[in-house]
């Protein structure tokens, strides 16, 4: 069994998103004095370091360090530079840099014209489908589109020639989507499977969310339950029942173990160690959402999207994933299918189960309830079953197969 019990100072640690947003869009400007001070780097921010200079620099377009380290600035004038360094003085001596080593480069549009369209366009060119951002690109002299999708290109052009804007005054890029940064063990909203969750004093992971008759739910493992088989109103938080609002929903579904038949003598058996529980009210779930990280990172970079699901066991040789929250995404091949398995210290049996091995640490304390999958195009997945269990070194995890799971807990829509 893998859930593991938490520390008193987790459970009293205020786990939070951590979000981190870059707003790059400067105030609008009006006309000011011929000189400003410049506060120091540390005190100055972005926005309004660029609205300052374009107050006090004629034909200013933008302010940056160029690999780096060496201040240049976008005049449409150059006979403007003695007043750009005038302005710049304060910030370039914080950095050590001497007046003679700012760069001019020539300007084809004034910051006042780029903010001017920045601020018009923003609304319009954000509400395409696809774009991922806009920016009043300070470095480059342009307004900068990124777009996660090709298609949006054509949207974004006919945007800007209809507000007037100058097509070669706007920059269109190829991007990745721009999600909210936080890890597998961070409060996030709407839910996705791979996160912790916390009952009791254990911590597991959601094995994947899903709907039953119509109900949002999410299936763990069985053994993520104040009580393995049978059903006692488990409440489950996420990340942790110390941070505000954690409260996620209640189990609902797990069904009791069976003695006799197949089931060995002196043990108590099942065919999944899974369990459903069903969200709370208010509670968003993102249906076939695996929060996907990187090799070795408990970082959420993006979701794995569940298309399919596997409807049989797997074949030897297979290579497998899991997200859970003590390890992240780890990868192995599939050894053995169809497993009867006795769980060490315990009078239960598991049957037909499936062992993944992998090169190195693939599973640890607290993956219980990771959903397991097939990978298949860059982000789309086949489901698999639930993990539960692994050897002590974690280089092997068992996992129940998701027909066995749909067996024992009925119809799930899984995306």
């Amino acid at each position: 069994m893998l859930r593991t019990r938490t520390a008193v100072r987790l459970l009293s640690a205020g786990a939070a998103v951590l979000a981190a947003a870059c707003a790059d869009g400067p105030e609008p400007v009006a006309p000011g004095p011929p000189e400003v001070v410049l506060q120091p780097p540390e005190a100055q921010a972005r926005g309004s370091l660029q609205s300052a200079l374009a107050r006090a620099v004629p034909g200013f377009g933008g302010f940056f360090l160029a690999r780096g380290r060496v201040p240049t600035v976008y005049l449409t004038d150059p006979s403007a530079r003695v007043a750009a360094e005038r302005a710049l003085a304060p910030y370039l001596r914080e950095l050590g840099v001497a007046l003679g080593a700012l760069e001019v480069r020539p300007a084809a549009y004034s910051y006042r014209r780029l903010d001017d369209w920045y601020g018009r366009a923003t609304p319009e060119v954000l509400a395409v489908p696809g774009v991922a951002f806009i920016d009043l690109d300070e470095s480059e002299n342009r307004l900068v589109v990124g777009i996660s999708e090709r298609a949006a290109a054509a949207a974004v052009r006919a945007v800007v020639d209809r507000l007037g804007i100058p097509a070669d005054a706007v920059s269109i890029e190829a991007t990745e989507p721009i999600r909210f940064v936080a890890t597998l063990r961070d409060l996030v909203r709407p839910t996705v499977a791979g996160l912790q969750i916390n009952f009791s004093n254990f911590v597991c992971s959601i094995g994947f969310n899903a709907l039953d008759g119509g109900q949002a739910s999410f299936v763990t493992a069985s053994h993520c339950t104040d009580q393995q088989g049978g059903v006692e109103g488990t409440e489950y938080f996420q990340p942790l029942a110390s941070v505000a609002n954690s409260f996620i929903g209640t189990e609902v579904e797990d069904p009791t173990y069976f003695r006799g038949g197949v089931c060995p003598r002196g043990k108590r058996c099942r065919y999944s160690d899974a369990a459903r529980a069903a969200y709370a009210s208010g509670v968003g779930s993102d249906l076939g959402g695996i929060a996907k990280t990187d090799p070795g990172s408990l970082t959420i970079t993006g979701t794995f999207d569940v298309t399919a699901d596997a409807s049989g066991d797997p074949v030897v040789g297979e290579t497998v994933s899991k997200v859970g929250r003590t390890t992240g995404l780890t990868t192995g091949q599939v050894t053995r299918t169809c497993v009867n398995t006795a769980v060490q210290g315990t009078n239960i049996a598991l049957l037909c189960q499936a062992f993944v091995e992998g090169a190195g640490t693939i599973v640890a304390g607290g993956d219980s309830g990771s959903g397991v999958f097939k990978q298949g195009g860059t982000n789309s997945v086949t489901l698999y079953g639930i993990l539960w269990g692994g050897n002590s070194s974690g280089t092997l995890f068992v996992y129940s197969p998701l027909y066995r799971v749909k067996q024992e807990l009925g119809s799930l829509t899984t995306h």
